[in-house]
């Protein structure tokens, strides 16, 4: 494909829109812009295989292919086969249709489903001359979402969430998505210099998540994309971008991460993650009741004369994630007595709980609201000594 100016649209959690698009602001990317739920930029197929392999926060980068307003089947039909998906969909490959609506008068989910497939079988027919399509190449998934009567059509160029880096084989019952954790330690501010622990890691997926920040490692650089696959685009996309990515890594940063769970069989599985997230080598993990943590053994700046700030981020059990509500109330208020206030530490917490800082004992100095998927969390922010 010719070098070209293309919109993209990358969904986010819920609370994670401003984090997303600093991310792409820092890389350099052009006309971003942040709205409910999702970050949209422009760029060309560079950008597009960059935005896949180092967006932390985002959860699939997607080509806008049209926006426009439809009320009726007929309007959507013609506003889809307006839109050019000859520029990216070949005579042989498959192009699935999937999607959404919401608040709109085309309600009906499989119906729409139908005229968008419809539509496009009809463009590509007059693009190429086939009286049907086999659809036995690469799948080039179209998307569209319909909100208040507004079409939006897609096309999906991640293929599986980007959540999912690919070291996360094995998973403990109720996993952090990888996303959430990457805000978490975003916002909690880690860096190269470094000390982040876990004392209820679970898989490990906040440290690990957390090292690979820190060491600048892009967390796609281990995993496959839909577009790989595309004619269109240039087989050498991925490989340039993984490339530079390579020479990016931070291998003399100083950062480091402790990991504790109670369950010696969740620690084995941590272990296991961050092995094949490259990042084993710079998180110890033990076995460990909360109630034994200490925040203030952490090693300190004195100790290793680099670390500038310790930092503690927990995403504890909870009432609808495997402890009823009282069981975890208790957690809650040993939370509080492990987790003291302390010069040159933070703590941020993540829970659903509202009363979780009657539990801890004690306010936050910021609250932050965010969604772990369709469940509303707070993320609770200790960081003054006082």
């Amino acid at each position: 494909m010719k070098k070209q100016q293309m919109l993209f649209q990358i969904p986010t959690l819920f609370g994670l829109e401003g984090i997303c698009a600093d991310e792409l602001k820092y890389l350099g990317f052009a006309d971003v812009k942040a709205d409910n739920g999702k970050v949209f930029f422009t760029g060309g197929p560079e950008e597009m295989a960059r935005a896949n392999l180092w967006t932390r926060t985002g959860e699939r980068v997607q080509i806008v292919m049209a926006q426009f307003h439809a009320e009726t089947f007929d309007e959507l039909f013609e506003g889809t086969k307006d839109t050019p998906f000859e520029n990216f969909i070949g005579s042989l490959d498959a192009f699935p249709v999937k999607g959404w609506s919401l608040n709109s008068k085309l309600h009906s989910v499989p119906d729409c489903q139908k005229i968008v497939k419809k539509a496009v079988v009809e463009r590509l027919k007059e693009c190429y001359g086939n009286p049907w399509f086999e659809e036995t190449g690469p799948k080039i998934q179209i998307q569209f979402s319909i909100m208040k009567d507004e079409v939006t059509l897609l096309l999906d160029t991640s293929g599986s969430g980007l959540y999912k880096r690919g070291y996360r084989r094995n998973e403990t019952e109720a996993p952090i998505r990888e996303t959430l954790a990457a805000g978490i330690v975003n916002l909690a501010r880690v860096h190269a210099d470094s000390c982040l622990a876990d004392p209820m890691c679970g898989s490990g997926t906040i440290v690990i998540e957390g090292a690979m920040k820190a060491l600048n490692i892009a967390p796609g650089i281990r995993r496959h994309y839909s577009f790989e696959n595309w004619a269109c685009f240039s087989k050498s996309l991925l490989a340039d971008a993984r490339e530079e990515a390579m020479t990016k890594i931070k291998k003399d940063a100083p950062f480091e991460a402790f990991g504790c769970d109670i369950d010696e069989s969740v620690i084995e599985i941590a272990k296991e993650n961050a092995k094949r997230a490259g990042v084993a080598s710079r998180i110890q993990f033990m076995a460990q009741d909360i109630k034994y943590f200490r925040a203030d053994q952490l090693p300190s700046e004195s100790d290793r004369g680099v670390h500038k700030k310790q930092i503690v981020c927990t995403n504890p059990p909870y009432g609808e994630r495997l402890l009823d509500v009282n069981t975890a109330r208790e957690l809650y208020k040993k939370m509080g007595v492990v987790f003291p206030p302390l010069d040159n530490h933070g703590y941020y917490i993540i829970t659903p709980d509202e009363a979780f800082e009657e539990n801890f004992g004690r306010k936050a100095d910021k609250v932050r609201k965010l969604y772990n998927g369709m469940l509303k969390c707070n993320l609770y922010f200790y960081y003054r000594s006082k």
